[in-house]
């Protein structure tokens, strides 16, 4: 489930089947370099978040987008251990999130993204 909220003037909530309907799937290659020194090749399923902003059709007063993850234990048991203050919150400036180059990711490899144990 996505919820879009905030500085929009068309706040929308969509389910999984919502954005595999309404926002054409796309494979992207992108290298992952992390500040801890590892780095990975992932082939990423997804669409532009661009498009799905466009829907919700930020305000001229929006200047970034906040993305908070589901704080559920019961179904997240990563977020049972405490080493960690949940919810998982990160950040994009309105323009970065616009980029065509920012995917937001349905699926990795060819599969569909499976839900997580509280990792981002």
């Amino acid at each position: 489930m996505v919820e879009v909220g905030g500085l929009g003037r068309n706040p929308q909530t969509f389910d999984m089947d919502d954005l595999l309907r309404r926002f054409t799937q796309e494979e992207r290659t992108y290298r992952l370099r992390c500040v801890e020194g590892w780095a990975m090749v992932i082939l990423w399923l997804g669409f532009a978040l661009a498009k799905l902003l466009k829907v919700v059709e930020p305000t001229s007063k929006a200047k970034y987008v906040r993305f908070e993850m589901l704080f559920d234990p019961e179904q997240m048991l990563g977020q049972r251990d405490r080493f960690y203050n949940w919810p998982y919150i990160d950040g994009l400036l309105l323009d970065e999130a616009m980029h065509d180059l920012t995917l937001l990711a349905t699926g990795i490899h060819g599969e569909p993204m499976l839900p997580q144990s509280g990792a981002p």
